[in-house]
């Protein structure tokens, strides 16, 4: 990972599908998180493509391929930590302990950018199939001196 990532790019929920409207979305990021239900490593192996990607598995990862991936993860950015974690709904973590600075998820194919007691949770919500009428959407994190700004990328 870049020792200090400016922008970052959040994709969640691919169920085996890259499209290449996310792949033109993520391609200024320094560093790529998927935040689960991947479906299959090609999606990973093409995000490469773009820059290093971390990810964490998802309920629907199976295989010996997902069992290689950790179910959260901590990912260190210079002097702040982001938490990545599939379904925001399993969060024990202490946030203010390990000085989190943000919050991913994924889980709910529903797009969400809020901050609670200074921390932003961002959920891009999903880039795969289409989910009911919900919108098919990546996210990008920019790195300011005052912390973290999301913003919500619809992709269809």
């Amino acid at each position: 990972m870049p020792a200090s990532a400016k922008r970052i790019g959040v994709i969640s929920d691919t169920h085996g599908l890259i499209r290449p409207e996310a792949i033109r979305a993520l391609r200024d990021s320094d560093l790529i998180i998927h935040c689960g239900d991947i479906g299959d490593p090609s999606v990973l192996d093409a995000l490469r493509t773009i820059a290093p990607v971390r990810a964490i598995r998802g309920n629907n990862d199976h295989g010996a391929w997902a069992d290689r991936i950790p179910e959260n993860d901590l990912v260190k950015n210079g002097s702040r930590s982001i938490y990545v974690i599939h379904n925001l709904a399993e969060l024990e973590l202490d946030l203010a302990a390990r000085a989190v600075t943000a919050v991913l998820s994924g889980h709910s194919h529903k797009p969400v950018v809020e901050r609670r007691n200074g921390v932003l949770f961002l959920n891009p919500g999903s880039a795969g199939p289409r989910r009911f009428k919900l919108p098919v959407t990546v996210a990008t994190l920019t790195q300011r001196p005052a912390g973290w700004t999301a913003r919500i990328v619809q992709l269809l």
